[in-house]
């Protein structure tokens, strides 16, 4: 067995099950998770249609590389969302479709990592655990930088050794926050940018809540457009991914992508080539049928704002918490510690959240997530509000 394998950390919600393993909940109340942010609202019809539609590409095998329709939808939405130079996103060279960002996350560092070199890759912290994992199978090490209370859940770059991006070979960036919910600005973006060129590595960011903001006409900045707006439009040592899954409430599809810098893309795709995970021909269908719409997507905004407009009230009477500025997630401080909170929760109110300590590590003694909890507004905005007040009522119960 590759020995790596020894370095992985439990998978949050295998610690939540642990944690959570003898508790009896209180059959009069229905079960309300916040826990998992895995979109509830439906699935694009019209996206369904297309799949039914084109049962018989079951019968075709995929390309690696994806469809050139599939990648001029993408590069055409990336293009208008990202206000990009027109012709430097290449459907051709710049773009590569993915089952999932969590599975491209995984292999990107697999390509790129050269490991018979001292190499970092360094992240956020609180982190989605896959950067975490991808780093130590391919032989890296990973750091983390703090987000917390002090820095508005955004990494001090400049506060990083010299020494740690020397070795860095990515760093992983994720805006809109999972679970914070801040957005990077355009002056991080381009310091962080300006870092890339000066140690030579590669910027990934994980955009995979970018089209989920409260405000119509104000979204949140990407990657690819900070490099537009700079005049970078080769975007050099630059990586974007982008989902379906919770821009189209479609996470079973399995759909989205990877795009930058070509150089960089093109190795991943010989990597991917032979790593065996192509895009259905179906799905691939759907996907260009969702990229190419954005009335639902606006429609889930609107969604969302609804549930954080009735559930940040609620919650404000018992805890210190903040509308998040873009995502699905809230990041409030517990009135205990964010284990007991979420374990009583459970056994109490039948409502179930993740311990924020699960999402992060602890480096020089302090873990940014410790006594938070993240709570996914995903479930039906009856179902929120309800929990809302489960939570009022159960903070209440157990004052000190």
């Amino acid at each position: 067995m590759n020995p790596n394998l020894d370095r992985l950390h439990p998978y949050p919600f295998e610690k939540l099950a642990k944690l959570k393993a003898g508790i009896s909940v209180p059959d009069h109340l229905r079960p309300i998770s916040l826990g998992i942010g895995e979109p509830k609202h439906p699935s694009p019809d019209f996206v369904k249609q297309v799949i039914a539609n084109n049962l018989d590409k079951l019968a075709n095998y995929p390309t690696t590389r994806g469809t050139d329709e599939l990648r001029e939808a993408i590069s055409g939405w990336a293009t208008r969302r990202f206000n990009l130079k027109a012709g430097s996103l290449s459907a051709a060279n710049n773009i590569v479709p993915v089952n999932g960002t969590r599975e491209a996350i995984f292999s990107l560092v697999q390509a790129v990592v050269d490991a018979t070199k001292p190499a970092t890759v360094v992240s956020p912290n609180p982190f989605y655990q896959v950067y975490e994992g991808a780093a130590l199978l391919a032989g890296a090490t990973p750091v983390y930088l703090p987000c917390d209370g002090s820095n508005g859940f955004i990494p001090d770059f400049d506060s990083v050794p010299e020494s740690i991006w020397q070795e860095c070979q990515i760093l992983f960036l994720c805006s809109p926050g999972n679970p914070s919910g801040a957005v990077i600005s355009r002056e991080a973006l381009t310091r962080v940018i300006a870092l890339a060129d000066k140690h030579d590595f590669i910027v990934a960011s994980d955009e995979c809540y970018s089209e989920l903001y409260p405000e119509e006409g104000n979204a949140p900045e990407g990657l690819l457009q900070t490099c537009a707006a700079i005049g970078r439009d080769d975007y050099a040592r630059c990586v974007v991914f982008h989902s379906l899954s919770k821009r189209s409430n479609l996470p079973g599809l399995r759909s989205g992508f990877v795009a930058g810098d070509a150089s960089i893309l093109d190795g991943y795709l010989k990597y991917r080539t032979y790593h065996g995970c192509a895009m259905p021909i179906h799905n691939q269908l759907a996907s260009i049928a969702a990229w190419s719409d954005e009335d639902h997507v606006r429609e889930n905004r609107a969604a969302y704002r609804a549930k954080f407009e009735a559930v940040v009230p609620i919650l404000r009477e018992v805890m210190d918490v903040d509308f998040p500025d873009a995502g699905f997630y809230l990041w409030p401080i517990t009135p205990m510690d964010d284990e007991t909170f979420a374990r009583e929760l459970s056994a109490q109110q039948n409502v179930h959240v993740l311990p924020g300590r699960y999402l992060s590590r602890t480096v020089d003694g302090h873990n940014p997530g410790e006594n938070r909890v993240r709570m996914a507004l995903v479930a039906p905005l009856e179902e929120c509000v309800e929990a809302a007040e489960r939570i009022v009522e159960f903070v209440k119960a157990n004052k000190p």
